[in-house]
């Protein structure tokens, strides 16, 4: 692909473009001498492949890649079309003949085209602050305390007992690395002998976020009344939006699904009708009520229809469902077949991460039957385009679930085992408590239990190394100490302070946010 001669006029050259190889180009803030070290900053060449791979990260740069405490600068992708050409310089010199004129070397250009640079990566932000490990003894002197701090190899008991001073630096300084320009505003003057109103609800703006216009009613488990229709802002707010005979259909559909069954979650109802999430916010307060706590918490009741009063609705209360893991139960939790929706350990700081603009809802677009999940499922026809996996509220026997926190009504155990369970007491119940709804006492553990033992077995069958240092007492019965549900909140409580991701909310804590 030499191109030095080909000529165009007036001397320009003449070079074929490949068609490969496609390059990515880096930016590099610093003058490179050596290129292993310069690739060490940015993690290597699986360190780049693993950020190029996701367009949503940012490249890291970590000036000192042996510090766990070096903060990175973080650059931003771009799409380019460029490319990447090489000039070759080459001198001939001519022999001197036995004259006084000088004779000029002959010069030539000769070029290539190495390939098409697709995406750049450019560094615009500013570093981060940094804080190393050192220590200001009283005389000022500082001192090193990587050796301290750091574990690089297995450590007896006296590493962890040595009395050092405490050192907890934050994983960020700054979440943002570009300036932002803040506009104040100047300080209102006001009248001599003016004086500042007493702080109260009343001449407060602003105590908290816009209440959402839902109109959702919520119903606690000691509340006496149940309410029998919507209020009237729920109805004009869902009218508002049901325009088209999709729309009417999709009442239609969701008022029989009430009518089979009065107790529904929010997951469920998703999996049985294709509706606009947006649309279903509105459509359920006009048909059901939510209940805050007790057997049926998190989930949308009928109208008019009061469980604590029928005992055959016990198939419809709530199971919250964890899958256990750790060392006593024969797997790590980086074992698991089902991932966790998200881990401190792989945690990104805000600002490796390129977060998308938000797109938001009108009523104008509801009304048109658009909607942000309405780009991503245009290829779906429109009966199944919003719709869920059965998976997302019906737990089967040999099948794991889909997340490791679910959310189960009972007569969604489709496993025979777990309904003997539920039923043991039919026809004799007496009384409906807030802990155990209709069911006996610490059911909800026993069926915990159950399925526990259950999705060991399909681990076992699946990843047979993991337990192949286990023992059991006997064939077919494994005595697990299985722990009950409320010591299994403590095990889950870390996961739990987090919002979990699109199409698997954990209903209980974002479900009520979405009409407060």
């Amino acid at each position: 692909m030499a191109a030095g001669r080909q000529r165009g006029p007036r001397g320009s050259a003449v070079l074929e473009l490949p068609r490969a190889p496609r390059l990515v180009c880096v930016e590099y803030p610093g003058l490179v001498r050596d290129v292993g070290a310069m690739l060490r900053t940015l993690g290597g060449e699986q360190g780049v492949s693993r950020i190029y791979a996701d367009p949503a990260k940012r490249l890291e740069l970590y000036f000192r890649p042996k510090d766990p405490y070096c903060h990175p600068v973080c650059a931003n992708r771009f799409p380019t079309s460029t490319m990447l050409l090489r000039v070759r310089r080459r001198t001939k010199k001519k022999q001197q003949l036995d004259t006084e004129e000088q004779i000029q070397p002959e010069v030539q250009f000769e070029m290539e085209i190495l390939g098409i640079v697709t995406t750049v990566y450019k560094f615009q932000g500013m570093s981060d602050f940094q804080y190393l490990a050192m220590h200001s003894g009283p005389d000022g002197k500082q001192t090193s305390m990587y050796d301290k701090v750091l574990m690089l190899k297995p450590e007896k008991e006296e590493f962890f007992n040595r009395d050092l001073p405490l050192y907890i630096p934050p994983p960020i300084f700054s979440r943002l690395d570009t300036p932002i320009d803040y506009f104040y505003r100047p300080d209102i003057q006001h009248r001599e002998g003016y004086n500042n109103p007493q702080v109260s609800g009343e001449n407060l703006i602003g105590l908290s976020r816009a209440r959402r216009p839902h109109n959702a009613i919520f119903v606690n488990f000691d509340d006496e009344e149940i309410p029998t229709k919507p209020l009237d802002a729920a109805v004009q707010n869902w009218k508002k939006v049901c325009t088209n005979p999709v729309d009417k259909k999709v009442e239609e559909e969701l008022r029989k699904l009430f009518e089979v069954r009065p107790v529904w979650s929010r997951n469920a109802v998703k999996a049985n009708i294709s509706v606009h999430p947006d649309k279903l916010k509105l459509l359920l307060p006009y048909l059901a009520y939510y209940m805050l706590t007790g057997p049926w918490r998190s989930l949308w009741v009928r109208f008019g229809y009061d469980p604590r009063k029928h005992p055959e609705a016990k198939i419809y209360q709530v199971l919250d469902f964890r899958i256990r893991c750790g060392m006593k139960y024969g797997y790590a939790a980086t074992d698991m077949p089902v991932k966790a929706k998200r881990s401190t350990y792989n945690y990104s700081l805000p600002i490796t991460v390129k977060k998308q603009g938000s797109h938001t809802v009108s009523v104008h677009g509801l009304k048109q039957g658009l909607g942000t999940a309405g780009t991503s499922g245009a290829k779906k026809s429109p009966s199944s385009r919003y719709k869920l996996k059965e998976s997302v509220y019906v737990f089967r026997e040999g099948a794991l679930p889909p997340y490791r926190q679910m959310f189960y009504q009972l007569c969604d155990l489709n496993v025979e085992s777990l309904q003997k369970i539920i039923h043991r007491n039919d026809g004799t119940e007496s009384e409906c408590t807030e802990r155990d709804g209709w069911c006996l006492a610490k059911t909800s553990d026993d069926l915990r239990d159950s399925m526990s033992l259950m999705i060991k077995q399909i681990i076992r069958s699946t990843r047979p190394a993991l337990f192949s240092n286990t023992t059991s007492s006997e064939d077919g019965k494994e005595q697990l100490a299985y722990e009950s549900g409320e010591d299994e909140d403590d095990e889950e409580e870390e996961e739990e302070d987090f919002k979990p991701s699109d199409g698997s909310e954990n209903e209980m804590e974002t479900e009520i946010l979405d009409y407060v």
